[in-house]
């Protein structure tokens, strides 16, 4: 085990591709420690050259074998500064289409998976000291996205866990605060990676010929989904190197608090404003009524 404390450690799931290989990247690049993470660690090749500590681990595992991964991981340098869960995939299909199979796994992997992960990795880092130089104890990441803020269809049970990711971030921010450990949920737009590549996004089996018909919202959304890949407004390494920033209070976010949301590309930020003030003009709109179930003061 290094004696190394000084240096971060960053565990990051999913690591193969996307954001989780670029976040490895960049972190390596600042001389970091990294253990990144793959279901097949043939696929870290690249990271393990570049100095990353490799293993196998799939977030739909067991949560014993999740357990023994964590403590395998907090064994290597003695501690994890950076919990990144980056493991997720989107399933493209209306509800009406959708079996209770391929939610489940949706769930599964960019739900159960993460919040397994955190439990798993908690006990071990709320005893690890604190690192110095004004640092919290670890800094957990969540993944939400675009989806977090928007639903629609033909990505309904996306978007359904991307929410729970950016609320999950949410409670842990609190939870954990006494503890001197943050959290904080990374919300990327739509960004050049390999997530809507055939064998990345998932369909589902079932197509209903209603929900193919381009007229549809669905049916737009499908080939919206197809027009944009390798297309998107987003640079992956761009957004990589500015996460890590703002992870570490350093570079671009020299000297700023962690967020509680860290919101990447142009795209998204527009989102998250529309919705906001969408939201407001409905409050302004119905606040009455709401206001009018409350008891008699």
């Amino acid at each position: 085990m290094s004696t190394e404390s000084s240096t971060p450690v960053w565990f990051i799931t999913a690591a193969s591709s996307g954001f989780g290989f670029e976040i490895a990247r960049a972190a390596l690049e600042r001389g970091h420690h990294v253990i990144a993470t793959a279901r097949d660690p043939a696929k870290l090749q690249d990271l393990e050259k570049k100095g990353a500590y490799t293993i196998a681990f799939d977030v739909t595992s067991s949560y014993p074998e999740i357990e023994k991964v964590a403590h395998h991981a907090v064994a290597k340098y003695g501690r994890i500064d950076y919990l990144i869960n980056a493991a997720g995939y989107i399933l493209e299909g209306a509800v009406e289409e959708v079996t209770p199979g391929e939610a489940q796994q949706q769930f599964n992997v960019n739900v159960f998976g993460t919040t397994n992960t955190i439990r798993a990795f908690l006990p071990l880092i709320r005893e690890q000291p604190l690192p110095g130089s004004g640092r919290p104890r670890a800094t957990i990441a969540t993944f939400g996205s675009l989806g977090s803020w928007r639903g629609g269809a033909s990505f309904s049970f996306y978007g359904m866990t991307k929410a729970c990711m950016s609320s999950l971030a949410e409670s842990l921010r609190v939870e954990l605060e006494p503890f001197e450990i943050a959290a904080t949920v990374i919300e990327p737009g739509y960004f050049r990676t390999g997530f809507l590549k055939p064998g990345a996004k998932v369909s589902a089996e079932a197509r209903i010929p209603a929900y193919e018909d381009e007229k549809t919202p669905s049916g737009q959304t499908r080939n919206a989904l197809l027009a944009v890949n390798g297309n998107q407004p987003g640079d992956v390494k761009k957004g990589a190197d500015t996460t890590v920033d703002i992870l570490t209070a350093s570079g671009s976010a020299e000297g700023r608090q962690l967020p509680p949301r860290v919101v990447l590309g142009s795209d998204c930020e527009v989102t998250i404003r529309n919705k906001c003030q969408s939201t407001l003009e409905l409050l302004d709109s119905w606040g009455p009524i709401a206001r009018s179930t409350d008891y008699a003061k």
